[in-house]
Order: C-alpha cells, then structure tokens, then sequence
C-alpha cells in the first residue's frame, strides 16, 4: 500500500486555523430540538438482529479541528446550555414511541459526549434516565476525553455503555496529518481502557484518504478495521470520506484527494470483513450513500446489498450492470 499525489504531500500544514478558514457557513441550530432520530437496524454481537435508535442532538462543536469532519456545520457558536440535551431527547423519544424492548440507543452530538462544554455534567443523571428503557447505550467521544466522567455515566445506565471513537486511519504518513490531536496509542489505550471496565466499543474508520490513490482506500481501511478488531472493538464503521467542508474541497481541486465511489465503500466492506474474520462486526455506515453511486440504474440495489452486508457479514454480491460501478 501506497502514498500517491502528483505533487507530494502538501508544503504548507493544515493547521486548525487553515481548516477553518476554509469552512462554509455554519447551519442554524436551535439548542432547544434535536437534529433528527432514526430508527435503523443492527446485527448483535451474537448474530441476532437489534432496533437502534439513533438521535442527533445539537450541542457545541468539537474542540478538535479534524482535516475531514464536517459535523461543525450543525453545532452550536457557543456551549451546550443546561438541560438542552436531556430535553432534545425526551423529545425524540416521545416522537419516535413506543420502543420496542431489547432495543439500543446512539447519542450523537457532533462532538465529545464528555466534554463539559458539549454536554454539561448535569445533565448526566437526567440522560441516563432517559435511556432507561435501551439495553445498549451508544456515545461518541475522543479517546483523550475518557475518564472518572464516562465511567461514572455507565454505572449511571441500566443498559451498556458503548464508546464511539475515531481511529480513522492506521496509514502512518496520513493519520497524523488528520488534526485528530492524538496518536495511534491514543486510540489503543482508550480501548483498552474501555475494555477493562466492561465498557463495548465502536471504531469509525474512513474509506477515502487525501494523498492516497483510490486504488488503495479499500485496503487501508481493511487494515485499519483489521487493527480496530485485534484491539477488542466490538463494532468497526466504515464511513466514506465526503467533501464539502472547505479543507477536503481545497485538497480534491489540487489532485490530492481522489472522489469516494460506492464501489469503494463495497470493496472496503469486503475486504474488511475478510481481514477481520469475525473478530468485530464491521459494517457500512449506511447514511447518504445515494450521492455516492455513479449509476442511477444499480445504485439503490447496490447500496441495498451493502445494508444486508452489514446484518448477514457477508460480503456484498457483485450486481450485473455494464456501468462497472
């Protein structure tokens, strides 16, 4: 595997000030409503099948200043206000009532569930309550944000804790280049940490790097799935990387980043799911993948197979149509 650019890596670095001031304007978000609630489903850890609800809370924007996130855009300017997050919930919930029992819940706010500023630690006994009724209870977090506070809130919780966390690359020479403001260590300690004290665990890892050729994105993300899984990650997601925050736009105009097809995301399920040998479920996040087929003819039934991948963990079947993807 390869590092591939027609100029080699950038001069100048991407520093957290570049990034911003590459950035579109910032969606208006009301502090008082979560972003959105779906219901999706998820193969278990013992080859059932489970409902998830996941809801999109608005809260502060992440303190990292990461090259490929764009989830800034549905952040607050300031702190997360008192009782903002335990009310967008409440929220959802009644919205998305009843809930079926043995089901599982993924809080996503854009950012760090530990960190004060995004969700204040008042909020956290109201929280669990809320999640009283999930038998799986899913954050997203830094690894460098971890602690007394996580562990606390898990004893807080009826159901499991489970941890979200960025690995997004092992690639030696593009992982440090990403602003994720850790090391691979990092990671390997968090989830160590988690581990040890009964906590589940999730892995976010990209499919699509800058100055890396597309011929290569599949297996870096296998391998970076495949270095998730030894860990002890329960869960790896495989997330195409998308443009449209300013700094990935920048670096695909200059020829240093290569678009992401769905046929990439099908490949790197494939070979992941081979790497991975059943250690870790690993799975396609299925969100807006339409964007991403490049044939209007097999995309739906393409991106169809990917979401029956990801409960059968088989590999995707390779479809008939002449557009070859």
């Amino acid at each position: 595997m390869s590092t591939r650019s027609p100029s080699g890596l950038d001069i100048e670095p991407w520093t957290a000030a570049r990034i911003r001031a590459l950035r579109p304007a910032r969606s208006a978000v009301d502090p008082g409503r979560p972003l959105a609630r779906v219901w999706e489903t998820e193969r278990r850890t013992d080859g059932g099948r489970r409902r998830v609800l996941t809801v999109f809370l608005a809260g502060a924007e992440c303190p990292f200043t990461c090259l490929f996130c764009d989830l800034w855009r549905h952040t607050l300017d300031g702190p997360t206000p008192a009782g903002a997050i335990p009310d967008q919930m409440a929220a959802a919930l009644a919205a998305a009532a009843p809930v079926p029992d043995g089901c599982a819940i993924k809080l996503y706010n854009a950012s760090n569930f530990f960190d004060p500023r995004a969700v204040p630690p008042e909020d956290d006994a109201r929280i669990a309550d809320l999640c009283a009724a999930f038998e799986r209870v899913t954050v997203e977090c830094h690894p460098r944000l971890l602690g007394r506070r996580c562990a606390r809130f898990g004893d807080l919780l009826e159901g499991r804790l489970e941890i979200a966390m960025g690995l997004e690359t092992v690639h030696p020479d593009v992982f440090p280049r990403l602003g994720k403001g850790m090391t691979r260590g990092d990671f390997d300690a968090a989830v160590g940490w988690a581990r040890a004290r009964g906590l589940g665990t999730r892995a976010f890892v990209l499919v699509g790097l800058p100055w890396v050729a597309a011929t290569e994105f599949a297996p870096w993300a296998a391998a970076s799935a495949a270095h998730a899984a030894g860990l002890g990650v329960d869960r790896v997601s495989l997330i195409p990387l998308r443009t449209g925050n300013g700094a990935l736009d920048a670096l695909a105009e200059t020829g240093h980043l290569e678009p992401v097809r769905l046929r990439h995301v099908e490949e790197a399920l494939a070979l992941a799911l081979e790497r991975v040998g059943g250690e870790a479920i690993v799975e396609a996040d299925p969100w807006d993948l339409e964007p991403l087929a490049a044939c209007a003819a097999c995309g739906p039934d393409r991106i169809a197979r990917l979401r029956h991948a990801n409960l059968t963990q088989t590999a995707p079947r390779p479809g008939s149509c002449d557009c070859r993807g």
